[in-house]
Order: C-alpha cells, then structure tokens, then sequence
C-alpha cells in the first residue's frame, strides 16, 4: 500500500471545510439533485425526494416549534425504523434542539431514566411503545401535554402528524446552529451501572459521515442502514448518503438471512458487514452484488480473507464507538492487511495513542490503552462531570480498550478495560444488570460477565451469591429472569445463571475479580441455568446454609 497517498488524502478531507451544519448539508443536497431519492424504507418502499424532505424537515421543524420546541430544547424520541425517526432527527438539528433517542426495547424503567437523566422537556413515541410509557415507575411531570404520539394517539396525548400538517415550508424562524450546536444526548452503555448521555454536537455527526464518505474517494449512491436509527450508525449513514448525493436504503431491523437479499435487491453499494451474516448457508452467487466496500468491527482475523472472498468484495475493518465516531479505518488499499487482525490507521480528524493507566504514551508494539483525540468527539457525559473526568486524560478520550500499535502505524485491539458485555452489537453494561439482580430478596450478591457465543460474539452470564438462610428453590432461574424482564430490555437478560455456594472472588481492593470468574475453570456454562432451553446444564451445586461452610475470601 502507498502509505504517502493515503496520509496525502487523509490531509485534503481534514483541510476541506464541513457543512455550516446539518441543515446547510440538507438544502446544498436538495439544490443539487432535488429529484433524486434520498431515502427508501425496504419494509414498505416509502421513499421521499431531496426536495421533498427538505419541505418535509422545515415543516416538521416548524410545528416542532410551534409547539414551544426551542433551540436547546431536549426532546425523547422511541421510534421504530420508519421515516418519523430520521425526519424528527432532522426537524431538530434544523432548530437547534437535542435529540434523546430511546431504544424502543426499552422498560419503562428504561425510559424513566433516560428521559429524567436527559432533562426530556418533550416526547416523540410510537404507538407500539405506549405500554413502556404507561409502566414507567412514576410520570414525568414536565411531559404533560408535551407526549406526541406516531401513530394512534389516545386521549391525553397528542399527533405527531398534525405537527406538520398547517405548517408551511420555509425555514424557521430560529437562529441557524453551528458546529459546536449540540444535537444528540446518546445514551451508550459503560461501567458503571446505568447508562450516560453523550453530549453529541452537529460537528460530530458532519465529521463521521464525512470520515465514511470521502476516505476511500469512492463514489457510493446505494448504502444500507439495517439496524434501528436509535443507535449512531444510521444517522451518519443518512448523511453520508447526503454528501454523496445518494440513496439510503433503510431495514426494518437486523436480519442475517434477509442481508444479502436487501444487497442484491437494491444494488447496494456499501454497508456495515456482521460476521453474523457468515453464517448463513453459502451459495453459489454470494458475490454476486454490487458492494464497492463493506466495513467490519469486531472480526476474527482468521475468517477475514474467507468473508472478503466469498462475497467479492473488500470488507476493511473499523473501530468506532459512541463516543468518538470513527476512530480506527483500514485504507481500501490495504489488502496486504487482510487477516492481520488490525482495525487500521487513525481515521481523518483523529489522533491516536497507547498509553499507561496514567496516560503515559507507551513505546511502539506496547500493549495499553487506545486514547483517542479531535475534533468532533463527545463533549462530555451529560449531567455526570465526575464521568466526564474520568473519560479523558486532557484532550484525549479513553476507549476503555487495550490495544497495540505496529511499526507501520496500524492498530490492533486486543481486549477490554471496561467491564462491559457486547452481545450480538449492543453494549451491556454489566453493573446495570448486577443491580437489578440485587434488588432481589435472597440474592446477596450478583457478578455479570460476558461468555463466548459463537452467534452473538457474547452472551450473558449471572453469578448469584444467595443470602444465608435461601436455598436455590426460594430463588429459582424462572423468578431471577422475570424480574430481570420486568427492569431491563431484552437482550439485556442474562442467558446463563449459576447459582455460587461460596462468595464471589474479589481483588485486593475489594472489587469482585471477574478476569478469575471469566478463567476459573475450562466450562463456563456448567452448572447453570440456559434460559432459551430453560434446562440446568446439569445439576445444580447446592447452596450451603451455614456461613462457617464457606471459604475466606479470595485476595
């Protein structure tokens, strides 16, 4: 690979000047090619022009502010992957408002606590998804008369289609926002329990897209965004689709047996690849597509040059995060780093570093921690200054992942510091789940560490500690599952529950040792409860009543 033209493109993208904001992107877009489609939802071929969904955007916007939306305003959105969602997205960046996207599996416990911890002033929700609105643990005082509903509306709460409906399309009469405006409060998953809202600016959105849409010089008019717009992913993915003047094509959801199908139909021309996708039965044509380039995080480096030959094309890995967006990009060129295991070089906008748990830069080939620096990266973590300290050393952002950087520059990851779970692509704070277990009457103490799975790279594994006097019968898997359900989303529920006769392990400094829990013996699954089968994987070890049985604990 010519290392000197890549850096010489990386240069001209950061020496080129982003959008005034994201709005701004929109009407140069609209201008340029007002006819072309902007986007098509595969699920029931929805489409909408450029010069269409501007009209769309500022009449939305216009409502929105009608409706005392102001710049600045929080705003909650729980919405599916249909066209209210990005439109909303859209309608509040135009004025300057923040959006807090929910995901729709969310408890209404869940959605308490994101609209409480965001300061939510208004509420944009789906139909499908009143119930966890009517479940939260307490209401919202500041939401009355403030919940706008897609779909059918029940008495007390209002239409979000009659926000639009007598509103005209030109701009709002708002100040127009700038880079430094903050869009997004994303809330993302960490180590300490409960999830934190990224303070996610226009500038933010503008540079990962542009990241995507320029690295490689590659002209892309088809992409697919096939998991839920309420995770970053799709967002930069439509504006991406904006600066290449192109077609984002959206899935209803993720669906590994209907990937290559959406591909093939739509002429796709670059998506996020998941291994997942691998393991449907091979096929004769599987490279008959039109993907230009496919990008990859988390893979085994094993499997790489096999992934990027059986569907005939290149799928360069990456490494991003809520966080900082793009992080780590494997030039297209690249192809003498296929199956080398590395997520690439610092993409555009972006400073690397491996450092020391004191931010220490460490020597070439090092192992320690990815720290990562510029422009556009979160602000903070909303309403959590003690976090936001925490997450930086200076300017540079701490990833919470250990990795290594070779003589030629490239990075590779090679595991975690952040005590976090990543099933199947959602992040799964284990402390969050380790406190809805202690709630429980009978369990004195709960460990959550992640297992391998072959399917979902991880699964959920709980150890339980039962309080003295409790036997497994008075705590049994079925009760521990449904009280988890009652608390957390679905793919947060432990998978695998063991029940443990003496206590959890723990450091010297009294944290529980999870790497020993993760290590102790060969089978992690054995003698615990498989939730999908609803089977002991054998006998369960009983749980001792005198506190005497038990060993000291380990150092």
């Amino acid at each position: 690979m010519n290392n000197l033209a890549v850096e010489e493109r990386i240069r001209r993208i950061e020496a080129e000047p982003l959008p005034r904001n994201i709005g701004a992107l929109l009407d140069t877009a609209a201008d340029a090619v007002p006819g072309q489609t902007a986007w098509r939802f595969i699920a029931n071929d929805e489409a909408i022009t450029y010069r269409e969904l501007r009209d769309a955007v500022n009449r939305l916007a216009n409502g929105l502010a009608a409706a005392g939306v102001r710049p600045g305003t929080h705003v909650g959105v729980m919405l599916p992957n249909i066209s209210a969602m990005p439109l909303t997205w859209l309608a509040l960046a135009r004025l300057g408002a923040v959006m807090i996207p929910v995901n729709t599996r969310y408890t209404g416990r869940e959605l308490h606590y994101c609209l409480e911890d965001g300061r939510a002033e208004f509420l944009v929700i789906h139909d499908a998804s009143l119930e966890a609105l009517r479940a939260m643990p307490s209401p919202l005082a500041g939401l009355s008369g403030r919940v706008f509903v897609v779909g059918e509306a029940p008495a007390g709460l209002r239409d979000w289609a009659g926000l639009s409906a007598t509103q005209g399309a030109a701009l709002p009469e708002v100040e127009e926002p700038g880079l430094e405006t903050v869009l997004n409060l994303q809330y993302t998953s960490g180590t300490t329990g409960f999830p934190k809202g990224c303070i996610l600016t226009q500038r933010y959105w503008l540079t990962c897209a542009k990241t995507y849409s320029t690295f490689d010089g590659l002209k892309i008019d088809r992409i697919l965004a096939d998991n839920p717009f309420f995770y970053m992913t799709p967002q930069w993915l439509l504006l991406m689709a904006f600066l290449q003047r192109g077609t984002l094509f959206v899935g209803p959801r993720l669906s590994a047996s209907h990937w290559l199908e959406s591909v093939r139909a739509h002429r796709i021309q670059y998506c996020l690849f998941r291994e997942i996708y691998a393991q449907q039965p091979p096929t004769p044509h599987d490279a008959d597509t039109g993907l230009l380039r496919a990008s990859i995080y988390p893979h085994r480096a094993a499997d790489h040059a096999g992934l990027e030959n059986r569907f005939g094309c290149p799928i360069r890995p990456a490494f991003g995060m809520t966080e900082i967006g793009a992080g780590l990009i494997m030039p297209i060129e690249a192809a003498d780093m296929v199956g080398s295991g590395s997520c690439g070089i610092p993409a555009p906008f972006r400073e690397c570093r491996i450092a020391d748990l004191d931010g220490n830069t460490l020597p070439t080939g090092r192992t320690g921690e990815l720290l990562v620096r510029g422009p556009g990266i979160l602000k903070g973590y909303y309403g959590k200054p003690e976090a936001t300290a925490a997450a930086f050393h200076g300017e540079w952002f701490r990833t919470g992942d250990l990795a290594r950087c070779d003589e030629r520059g490239y990075y590779y990851i090679v595991g975690r510091i952040k005590d976090m779970i990543k099933r199947a692509g959602e992040n799964i704070a284990a402390n969050e789940v380790e406190s809805i277990i202690e709630m429980m009457a009978g369990v004195a103490e709960a460990a959550v560490v992640g297992v391998p799975d072959e399917r979902r790279g991880e699964e959920v594994k709980a150890c339980l500690v039962l309080a003295d006097g409790y036997a497994v019968t008075d705590v049994p898997p079925q009760s521990v599952l449904d009280h988890c359900a009652l608390h957390l989303a679905a793919f947060k529920l432990p998978r695998y529950l063991e029940y443990r006769a003496v206590p959890l392990p723990r450091t010297a400094s009294g944290k529980v040792a999870k790497t020993q829990l993760r290590t102790e013996r060969a089978d992690l699954l054995a003698n615990t409860w498989e939730r999908v089968h609803g089977r002991w994987t054998c006998a369960p070890r009983p749980h001792p009543s005198p506190i005497s049985d038990r060993p000291t604990e380990a150092p």
